[in-house]
């Protein structure tokens, strides 16, 4: 059996002059074709409240995040800066709740770029609202080159299972203008951009996988071997995870 894994959806509206204003659950297409090519189901949750998250993560082997909005700072207790962009509080709160139910189970999870943001907030982090108000910023963070090209490079840990898919260093797209601020407890820093921010972490214990990206490799599958291989080497991760309930 293919591992099934749980994608929390988004809400998109006006994405047709046709269909103007109806509202539509989805996810980016790049996930669905790394997941698919790498042998797993992928599933997408729509936004939903914060009871179902339960049972949605029960029917699922493991979760991955995306991206999409800014995260509200009302969830770390910040009010919003001029330069916050868009937000949905109902999807924060669903996918705090995702999350949560994740961990508690021990379920992996692989946050990307958004996905790594909500969940270091999920536990207590915090965020940067906009990157230009990182004191050291010296990295272009939201690039203007295409999506499948690389924008920088990220140093990594050489023990984390990052570092042990990558190598010491890994060049990577950028597409984000929110960045980790505070580390939420359990998560250890695994990677950085060479002005110090934060570009992935992973849990800090034996007993969660969780492994978080600022970058967006479902936007690279195509044209880099390393994109294409985070996904393959995280379904067999979940494969692993799987045979160890059993």
């Amino acid at each position: 059996m293919k591992p099934v894994i749980g994608i929390p959806g988004n809400i998109l509206t006006n994405f047709s002059p046709r269909y103007n204003s109806l509202p539509v659950t989805y996810t980016p297409h790049g996930f669905v074709e790394g997941l698919h090519a790498a042998g797993a189901l992928p599933v997408v949750f729509p936004i939903s409240s914060e009871e179902n998250a339960r049972q949605y993560v029960k029917s699922v082997d493991a979760i991955l995040l995306a991206g999409g909005q800014d995260v509200s700072p009302l969830t770390y207790g910040e009010e919003p800066h001029l330069k916050l962009e868009e937000t949905s509080l109902e999807r924060d709160k669903f996918e705090m709740a995702v999350i949560k139910e994740a961990w508690a189970e021990n379920k992996p999870v692989l946050a990307i770029c958004r996905g790594l943001q909500i969940f270091n907030v999920a536990f207590g982090g915090t965020l940067y609202q906009d990157v230009s108000l990182y004191p050291k910023l010296g990295v272009q963070h939201v690039q203007v080159s295409t999506p499948e090209t690389a924008a920088h490079s990220v140093t990594l840990e050489e023990d984390s299972w990052l570092g042990q898919l990558y190598g010491k260093k890994a060049n990577v797209n950028s597409y984000h203008h929110q960045a980790i601020k505070k580390l939420a407890d359990g998560l250890r820093p695994v990677g950085w951009s060479n002005d110090g921010l934060i570009e992935a972490f992973e849990s800090s214990d034996d007993k969660h996988i969780t492994v978080g990206v600022q970058w967006h490799p479902e936007l690279m599958i195509h044209n880099s071997d390393a994109a294409q291989g985070l996904f393959d080497a995280y379904v067999q991760t979940v494969i692993d995870w799987k045979n160890k309930q059993a």
